[in-house]
C-alpha cells in the first residue's frame, strides 16, 4: 500500500534524482546542507505518531467524532443551526474547482468567485440598507472591533484635537464581541465605555457606539431613538445585526447607523465548532478609503466588456506598512461564497420562509412555556427567548433535565436562561424543547404552532434580493449549473501548479478534508459544554502537541483565525509579558525593510512604535544595523518581527546572532512563519530562539485557501509567554493563566478546518513532514536551475542555493522591451498558469514557489512557459515583435477575441492562445480580457450590475 507522503509529495525518486542533476548536487542531504546553516538544524527527529495510511485516518477521525455528542443547540450567541443545501455542499464546500483556488488578485483568472462575491455583497447591502460592503471579514466579534477601529480613524480633525476616544459598547452586545472590542481598544488610546444604549447619556469624548441587534438575550428593541441620540451628539453608530433577522426586520441603514456589522454563518454554513464562517460588514460610501478588508468591484476589460475585480485593490499595509488603519490581508471568500449562492438558490420569498418559520418556532414556544408558568421577559424577538423559570425551578434542574435529552440552552444565572430557534428546529424539536421545559417545572404543555408578528413599528418593508441572480436559480438543475458556469471562470489547482511565492499553494487532500462535513464535527456549537465535545477538543489539543513538537514551542493558541490575527495575537502576548514584568514602556518594535506588510500594520495595532532596519543587498537583514537599533532602543525595546527564512527566499546564516541581539536588549522575538514550509523537520522557531511564532496553517499545513479564505493562525510560545495566551469569556479553559483579551469570537478560532492540519500531520507522519519540506526546497531548487538562464535570480544563500522560492528579476525587461512584470503575469493565463506573487517583496519581480506537491513534469511545463515568455521578450528586443502591439502587452487572450472579433494583431491567434503544444489538448480559456484597474476605481460598483448590462452567450445559457 503507497503512503500518504507518496500521494501527497509530487517528484518521484527518479524524478528527484534528475531534478538534483540538473541543480548540481547529488543528493537531498547535500542540498538541504547547503541550503540550511548547519547551526539551527534539528539533531533530532520529529516526535510525531507513526503515519496513518488514508483508510487508517479516517476511520481514526471516525473514532474521534464518535466521542463527540452532537445535542440540540439553541445556545445562540451569533451561532445557530442551519441547513447547508446539499447542491452547494457537494459543488461548492465540497468542491476543489472552488476551494483550492487562491485570492483574486489576478482578476481575469478569477471571474467565476468574483461574481459569487458580488452577489455576497449585494445580498449584505440589501439586508443592511446600507451603501457599500466588502467581501467578508474574519468573524462577526473582529468585524465589530473594525468598525471601532474605522470610525477612530475617520474622526475629524478637531475630534482628535480635543481628544475624542472613547468608544461605546451596549453590554447587551454578545460578551465576545465585547471582549474583543475590549482587547482591540487597549493599545490604541481608546476607552471603552459600556451601558444600556436606551439609557446612555454619552460625554462630549465619545466619538463611536456599537448596539446588537437583536441583542444577546434576544430582544428586538427600538433602536432608533437610541441612533438619533447618538448622531446627534455626532457619534458614529455601529449595528451587529443577525443577518437572517433582517430579512423580516427593518435593515439598520434605514435608521442612519454608519455600519452594519456580523455573520451570515446562519446562510448555509455549518457552526463547526466556532468557524469559519464569513462575517459581513456594511457602511456608506463616505467610509469606502477607511473601509477594512476586500471590496469587489465592477469594472470593464480591454474589449469593453463587463469584468470583476478587486475594488481599491492593492493591500494598503503593504504601501502604508505602520501607517496601515488594518491590518486585514484575508477574508473567509469561500465561506462567502456559500452564503450569498444560498440567498441565490433561496431567492427572495424562500429566505422569506426560511426566516418566518425560525421565528414562528420561537413564538410556538413562546406561548407553550407561558402555560408551563415560564415568563418570556420581553415581547419582541425574532428567534431568542430570555426566560424566567417559574418560582422554586432553578435553572440547574433545567440543565440537568435538557442535557438528559440532549438539549442545550445558554444559562445566564439561577433563573434565567435563553433559547435560540434556528432552521434545524423542526416542529418535532419545539415538542421536544416544550416537553423538557414543563417537564422542568412539573406541569404539562402543549404545542400549538403559530404565526408570530414581528412589531409593524420594526417590520421590514423594504424589498430584499431584487436582482435578477436572486430570482432565477431556484431549481437543482439551474443552480447546479450557475455554479457549474462560475466555477468554470476560475483558475485553481485543478488545472495547474499556482507558483505563489510565500502563499505555498500545495495539495489539499480530499482525505483531510472529509472530516469538516461529518456531522459530529460540523453541528458542535462553540460553547457547547466540554463533556459534548470530547473527540474535537482531543483532535485539537493532539494537533497542538503535535505544532509545539514541530515549531519546538512550549505552548499553542489555536484561537487566531488569520494570519495577520495570528501575527496580532503573538504581539499582543509579548505586550502582555513586558506589562506583567512591570515594563510597560517597552514599545518600541524593530521590522526589517523586507517584511511583509501586515508586519508593521500588526505591530502598531498592538500599540508598538516600529522602527524599520536596514538589508543587504542580497536581501538579508543587516546585523550591525539592527544591532545599531536594538542598542539605542534598548530601554524601550519590546520586540523584532523576523520572517525566516527571509521574505527574500533564503536562510539567512546570522538568525541566531540576531536573535540574541534581540534577548540582550531585553527584546522578544516574533517570527513570522509564513516560510515554516522551508523549515519543517529540519529546523524551528524554538531550537533558532524566537519567543513566539504564528502558523498559516492554510499555507503550510494544508487547509485550503478557499479563493481568499478560510486560514487559521495560531501561534506558538515559549514557556514564559504560555501564560498570557487569548482566552474567551464563554470558555475560560481556552487561554493561560493570565490570558489577554480573545483576538476572534470563537475559543479555537475556525475550529472546524483545525482537523484538515490535524490531518495533514496524522498522515505524514515524522518522515513525512520532512520529506515535504525537502522537496520542496529541491523544487524551487530546480526552478532555479532551470531558470536561471533566462531569468536573474535575485537572490540566493551563502551557498548559491534558495529555501522554498525564488525571485526573479523582471524589472530589465521595461527598459530593453517596454515589458513590465504585469504584463509577464497577465501572458502566464494564456498558458494555463497563476502568475507567480508579483512585485513582491520587490517591485517588478516574481516570486515562484513550487511546494512538494508538484510533480517534476508540472514543474517544466511552468519552467517551458516562462521560458518561451522570455522568447517573446526577445522578440521585441530585437524589433521582430512590436513594442506596444504584441502578445504580451495584450494579454490574456479569450475565445470571444479570436472567434467573434476582428483580429488586428501583429500576430496569428495560435501564436496568442497555443503557444507551446500541450495547450492543444487542455486549454484553460479566460473569460475576459485585461481589466482596467483604474476605470474601476473611479467608478465604484460593489453590486451585482443588471443583467441587462450583460451581453454574453454564457448568461444566454441558463435562461
Amino acid at each position: 500500500m503507497r503512503k500518504f507522503a507518496d500521494r501527497h509529495i509530487g517528484p518521484s525518486d527518479i524524478e528527484k534524482s534528475a531534478m538534483l542533476a540538473k541543480i548540481g548536487v547529488k543528493s537531498v542531504d547535500e542540498l538541504i546542507n547547503l541550503t540550511v546553516p548547519e547551526n539551527i538544524r534539528l539533531k533530532h527527529e520529529l516526535n510525531i505518531s507513526e503515519a496513518f495510511s488514508e483508510n487508517q485516518y479516517l476511520n481514526h477521525i471516525s473514532s474521534l467524532a464518535a466521542k463527540n455528542q452532537v445535542f440540540k443547540s439553541y445556545i445562540g450567541l451569533g451561532y445557530n443551526e442551519t441547513i447547508v443545501p446539499p447542491v452547494i455542499l457537494r459543488n461548492i464546500l465540497e468542491n476543489p474547482g472552488w476551494y483550492t483556488a487562491y485570492t483574486p488578485y489576478q482578476a481575469e483568472i478569477s471571474q467565476g468567485r468574483l461574481e459569487a462575491l458580488l452577489n455576497f455583497q449585494t445580498m449584505v447591502l440589501d439586508l443592511t440598507g446600507m451603501q457599500l460592503a466588502n467581501a467578508s471579514l474574519l468573524d462577526e466579534s473582529t468585524a465589530a472591533a473594525e468598525a471601532m477601529i474605522m470610525f477612530y480613524n475617520a474622526r475629524e480633525r478637531n475630534d482628535v484635537k480635543e481628544g475624542k476616544n472613547k468608544f461605546f459598547v451596549s453590554d447587551f452586545c454578545f460578551p465576545q464581541t465585547i471582549d474583543v472590542i475590549k482587547g482591540r481598544a487597549k493599545h490604541l488610546d481608546i476607552e471603552i465605555v459600556t451601558g444600556d444604549p436606551m439609557t446612555y447619556q454619552a460625554d462630549t469624548k465619545v466619538f463611536g457606539a456599537i448596539i446588537q441587534y437583536p441583542d444577546a438575550l434576544g430582544r428586538v428593541r427600538d433602536i432608533r431613538g437610541a441612533v438619533k441620540k447618538f448622531k446627534d451628539s455626532n457619534i458614529k453608530v455601529a449595528v451587529a445585526a443577525d443577518i437572517m433577522s433582517l430579512v423580516l426586520l427593518e435593515g439598520p441603514g434605514k435608521f442612519g447607523v454608519d455600519a452594519v456589522v456580523g455573520s451570515t454563518q446562519r446562510f448555509g454554513v455549518p457552526m463547526g465548532f466556532g468557524g469559519p464562517h464569513a462575517a459581513y460588514f456594511a457602511t456608506n460610501e463616505e467610509y469606502k478609503r477607511h473601509i477594512p478588508g476586500r471590496i469587489i468591484g465592477v469594472s470593464k476589460d480591454a474589449d469593453g466588456d463587463i469584468a470583476f475585480r478587486m475594488a481599491l485593490q492593492t493591500r494598503e499595509q503593504h504601501i502604508k506598512r505602520d501607517k496601515a488603519t488594518s491590518n486585514i490581508c484575508t477574508a473567509q471568500a469561500l465561506l462567502a461564497v456559500m452564503a450569498g449562492m444560498y440567498t441565490v438558490y433561496h431567492g427572495p420569498q424562500g429566505m422569506k420562509e426560511i426566516a418566518q418559520t425560525i421565528h414562528n418556532g420561537a413564538a410556538s414556544i413562546h406561548k407553550a412555556i407561558e402555560n408551563a408558568g415560564y415568563t418570556v421577559l420581553h415581547k419582541e424577538y425574532f428567534d431568542t427567548l430570555w426566560i424566567q423559570t417559574p418560582v422554586g425551578v432553578s435553572t440547574t434542574k433545567v440543565r440537568e433535565i435538557a442535557e438528559a435529552n440532549h438539549i442545550n440552552f445558554r444559562y445566564i444565572n439561577d433563573t434565567e436562561f435563553t433559547l435560540s430557534v434556528g432552521e434545524g428546529t423542526e416542529n418535532s424539536d419545539i415538542q421536544d424543547v416544550v416537553g423538557v421545559l414543563a417537564h422542568a417545572a412539573g406541569a404539562t404543555a402543549t404545542v400549538e404552532m403559530i404565526e408570530g408578528k414581528i412589531s409593524t413599528e420594526l417590520a421590514r418593508t423594504s424589498p430584499i434580493l431584487t436582482h435578477e441572480v436572486f430570482n432565477k436559480f431556484h431549481s437543482e438543475t439551474l443552480m447546479m449549473r450557475y455554479i457549474k458556469l462560475l466555477e468554470n471562470r476560475d483558475l485553481s489547482l485543478v488545472h495547474s501548479m499556482i507558483p505563489l511565492g510565500s502563499c505555498t499553494m500545495k495539495l489539499n487532500a480530499v482525505s483531510e478534508l472529509m472530516p469538516i462535513t461529518m456531522p459530529a464535527f460540523a453541528n458542535l456549537h462553540p460553547f457547547a459544554p466540554e463533556s459534548q465535545t470530547i473527540g474535537m477538543r482531543e483532535a485539537i489539543n493532539t494537533l497542538a502537541s503535535d505544532l509545539c513538537e514541530i515549531t519546538g514551542f512550549h505552548a499553542m493558541s489555536m484561537q487566531p483565525n488569520s494570519g495577520a490575527n495570528g501575527e496580532y495575537a503573538g504581539l499582543m502576548v509579548i505586550k502582555a509579558f513586558h506589562e506583567a514584568n512591570g515594563e510597560t514602556h517597552r514599545n518600541i518594535c524593530l521590522i526589517p525593510s523586507s517584511a511583509h506588510g501586515t508586519n508593521p500594520a500588526s505591530a502598531v495595532m498592538a500599540g508598538f512604535t516600529v522602527v524599520v532596519t536596514k538589508c543587504d543587498e542580497d536581501g538579508s537583514i543587516n546585523i550591525e544595523d539592527l544591532r545599531q537599533n536594538a542598542e539605542k532602543h534598548k530601554d524601550n525595546l519590546g520586540a523584532v518581527m523576523i520572517t525566516y527564512p527571509s521574505t527574500y527566499g533564503i536562510f539567512e546564516p546570522g538568525i541566531k546572532e540576531m536573535i540574541q541581539i534581540i534577548h540582550d536588549n531585553g527584546g522578544q522575538v516574533y517570527m513570522d512563519g509564513a516560510n515554516m514550509n522551508a523549515q519543517v523537520g529540519l529546523t524551528n522557531p524554538g531550537t533558532i530562539g524566537a519567543d513566539v511564532c504564528h502558523l498559516n496553517l492554510h499555507k503550510t499545513f494544508a487547509i485550503p485557501h478557499g479563493g481568499g479564505g478560510p486560514g487559521m493562525g495560531p501561534i506558538g510560545v515559549a514557556k514564559h509567554l504560555a501564560p498570557f495566551l487569548p482566552g474567551n469569556p464563554m470558555v475560560p479553559s481556552a487561554g493561560g493563566e493570565k490570558a489577554i483579551y480573545p483576538v476572534a469570537g470563537s475559543p479555537y478560532g475556525s475550529a472546524l478546518i483545525l482537523l484538515i492540519s490535524y490531518g495533514y500531520i496524522k498522515m505524514l507522519g515524522a518522515k513525512g513532514l520532512k520529506d515535504s519540506t525537502e522537496a520542496a526546497i529541491l523544487g524551487a531548487n530546480y526552478l532555479k536551475a532551470r531558470l536561471k538562464d533566462y531569468y536573474h535570480v535575485l537572490f540566493s544563500g551563502v551557498n548559491g542555493t534558495v529555501a522554498h522560492e525564488m525571485i526573479a528579476d523582471c524589472r530589465g525587461f521595461k527598459q530593453t522591451a517596454g515589458i513590465e512584470v504585469e504584463d509577464i503575469a497577465k501572458r502566464l493565463m494564456d498558458y494555463n498558469f497563476h502568475a507567480p506573487t508579483v512585485s513582491f517583496p520587490v517591485a517588478g519581480t516574481l516570486m515562484i514557489e513550487p511546494t512538494e506537491s508538484e510533480s517534476k513534469d508540472e514543474l517544466d511545463r511552468f519552467c517551458d512557459a516562462l521560458i518561451n515568455i522570455r522568447k517573446e521578450i526577445k522578440a521585441i528586443e530585437e524589433g521582430k515583435a512590436d513594442r506596444e502591439n504584441n502578445v504580451l502587452k495584450n494579454a490574456p487572450h479569450t475565445a470571444e477575441c479570436m472567434i467573434y472579433r476582428e483580429w488586428n494583431y501583429p500576430y496569428s491567434p495560435k501564436e496568442a492562445a497555443f503557444p507551446l503544444d500541450y495547450l492543444v489538448k487542455n486549454k484553460y480559456w479566460v473569460s475576459v480580457r485585461r481589466v482596467d484597474n483604474a476605470y474601476g476605481d473611479r467608478n465604484l460598483i460593489c453590486s451585482c450590475p443588471s443583467v441587462s448590462e450583460y451581453d454574453t452567450e454564457a448568461q444566454k445559457e441558463l435562461v
